[in-house]
């Protein structure tokens, strides 16, 4: 088996259980039997748990930014669109069968006052996100209080969400954040 192969492997089965059971739940061994990759080989890719779930982590980050950036810029012309746009995404997500919230939020909660390196790679995702929301304000001409916000709807929306298993979360985010984009337009003109 390739490295490559047996990274993704390994990766996928990581991201499939520490999301579906959390972090600390799932062992080694767990991932060895779910990925299918011998644990000698596993260790030789990522030679801690640790290891494992910093790549975990990051490979999500880029996945989870990726998705999201692709989904508004293709469904949405006007950059006023492209800010509401992003909480129709947010409900697509919370409305896959296996939703269990903010796979960063969880592993802050459970890892983040014993591991830096998670408490840094989930604050480093939500800056991520926060200066895309930043980006997608500034390019609708919106005053910059506006993403700060947004982002605070659609964390909280991602946290109702996941406690409630429900998406009405981000239809109503929506909402809010429409008002706001209103509220801005009124203030300062902008464009819709």
């Amino acid at each position: 088996m390739e490295r490559e192969e047996a990274e993704k492997r390994v990766l996928d089965a990581a991201e499939e259980l520490f999301y579906g059971q959390g972090i600390r739940a799932v062992g080694m061994d767990a991932i060895r039997s779910a990925s299918a990759v011998p644990l000698k080989r596993l260790y030789q890719l990522f030679p801690s748990k640790d290891c494992l779930v910093e790549a975990y982590l990051r490979r999500r980050d880029a996945r989870w930014l990726g998705d999201l950036a692709q989904y508004v810029e293709t469904s949405s012309e006007s950059p006023a669109q492209r800010i509401l746009a992003v909480f129709d995404w947010l409900f697509r997500w919370f409305g896959e069968p296996d939703f269990r919230g903010c796979g960063f939020i969880n592993s802050f909660g459970e890892l983040g006052a014993t591991s830096p390196a998670v408490a840094d790679i989930a604050k480093a995702h939500k800056q991520s996100f926060r200066q895309y929301v930043a980006d997608l304000v500034a390019a609708a001409e919106a005053p910059s209080w506006l993403a700060d916000h947004l982002v605070l709807l659609a964390e909280g929306a991602m946290t109702t969400a996941a406690i409630h298993g429900s998406p009405e979360p981000a239809r109503q985010a929506k909402d809010a954040a429409r008002t706001l984009l209103q509220t801005a337009r009124a203030a300062t003109d902008i464009p819709a």
